[in-house]
């Protein structure tokens, strides 16, 4: 289980010797429960990455804590091999010297597996994502968009993760693809058990694919909410930013 504890950031605002700080994050607080997709919604600079970086360990908090299975996240025993990312620039999250494999073997190599062990779970995974085993020696250039974010998406899955957290994963996707990503992610999720945090300004992906929501607007969180109850959403905000899947 995730855990989101009192949670608060803050940035120096201006100049560089500034001592301004603008809070980014306020007293944010949530759990995601083992197997879930917990969906965290909001406009642009509404801190929703800002926690995502929070949540792998990238940053700290400068209050509260993120815990996995109760221990710190900035500890990376605890994150290293149980929180994986998927990114919205696909483009970026590869090197792109590296072929398919190499890339999806990268975090393979801190877990005790021989390399004919890793190059036949590479098999395995390709096939899970929707790709052909001869990809394996391809290079990023030569793969679509759609393509190369199923190869993050093998890469994020390959080391059985308690957690993966999906950042505008699919919004750099072309819109027929997307619901082709969509749908793999949720067949992965059944497959592995893994818990999902799905972070977005796409509130009709999310209430495709994720089993509740948080709503969150200025580095707080507004509302939290079942998918199948977010049309009883009840503060003007969250009303209105649900008003283009559902008529309220």
């Amino acid at each position: 289980m995730l855990r989101v504890d009192s949670v608060e950031k803050a940035y120096k605002k201006g100049g560089l010797f500034t001592v301004i700080r603008q809070n980014v994050l306020k007293n944010v607080s949530f759990e995601c429960d083992s197997g879930e997709c917990l969906g965290i919604i909001g406009e642009s600079g509404s801190g929703k990455s800002t926690l995502g970086r929070l949540i792998m360990g990238i940053e700290k908090p400068d209050r509260g804590h993120v815990l996995l299975n109760e221990r710190n996240v900035v500890e990376r025993r605890v994150r290293s091999g149980h929180i994986s990312a998927v990114f919205q620039d696909y483009k970026s999250s590869i090197n792109p010297f590296f072929t398919v494999e190499e890339a999806v073997m990268e975090p393979m190599k801190i877990q005790s597996k021989s390399r004919p062990e890793m190059k036949d779970k590479i098999l395995i995974l390709l096939n899970q994502v929707g790709l052909p085993s001869s990809y394996r020696n391809k290079y990023p250039h030569e793969l679509s968009g759609g393509e190369v974010q199923r190869v993050c998406i093998a890469r994020a899955i390959s080391t059985e993760p308690t957690c993966i957290l999906l950042d505008e994963a699919i919004s750099s996707l072309d819109v027929s693809v997307q619901t082709q990503v969509l749908d793999l992610l949720k067949d992965l999720k059944k497959m592995y058990n893994m818990s999902y945090i799905f972070i977005t300004h796409d509130i009709q992906a999310a209430a495709y694919i994720c089993d509740r929501v948080i709503i969150f607007k200025d580095g707080q969180i507004e509302e939290i909410t079942e998918i199948e109850h977010l049309k009883d959403v009840r503060s003007a905000y969250a009303r209105r930013l649900v008003r283009s899947i559902i008529t309220i």
